[in-house]
């Protein structure tokens, strides 16, 4: 049921893109690049030490309402702890929150992404590695992580343009009955 969800939702996102005249080639005119969608992103202290045990990474997350952590060791970016390495790797084989350490479970080889990366490219990667979460280098500089949500964010939000809010006004000109059906 949530590959068939995902699935449908990154067939939406991807119409909603290629179908537009607004958009550029390979950007979205509100997000031009991945930069501008970490930039953009609200600063969280989701960074864990691989040493970290999983039940203060898990309080972490809560208090940042967030479903995922960074590891890093100094400036370097080692992996990322969500919440489907908990449930899959302490839930589902009865490991302790207390005793495993983050390192133990985090995942480290999810593909990465460049700043200069278009909108499309990294929906197609989420899609075919079917994950929500990509890092992002510049060079290699880590830069921080994409998620599903901010590509659904950006989405929302380039639907919030004004000439979008035009042709809504325009096309609003039809009348609901109290069935709910439209008539012109």
């Amino acid at each position: 049921m949530l590959t068939d969800f995902r699935h449908n939702f990154f067939l939406i996102l991807r119409t909603t893109y290629r179908n537009r005249k607004i958009f550029s080639k390979n950007k979205l005119s509100g997000m031009k690049t991945l930069k501008q969608i970490i930039d953009k992103k609200t600063l969280h202290f989701n960074f864990v030490a691989p040493d970290t045990k999983v039940i203060d990474a898990i309080k972490l997350m809560k208090i940042e309402n967030i479903s995922y952590v960074i590891v890093m060791q100094g400036q370097n970016y080692l992996g990322i702890f969500s919440e489907k390495d908990y449930t899959q790797k302490v839930i589902l084989q009865n490991k302790n929150s207390s005793e495993t350490l983050v390192k133990e479970i985090m995942t480290n080889d999810l593909p990465v992404v460049t700043s200069e990366d278009s909108f499309d490219k990294c929906m197609e990667i989420m899609n075919t590695f079917k994950v929500r979460y990509l890092p992002m280098f510049d060079g290699y500089i880590f830069k921080g992580v994409i998620t599903i949500n901010d590509l659904l964010e950006a989405t929302l939000e380039e639907k919030k343009t004004p000439e979008k809010d035009e042709n809504y006004l325009k096309d609003s000109s039809s009348t609901s009955n109290s069935i709910g059906h439209y008539e012109n």
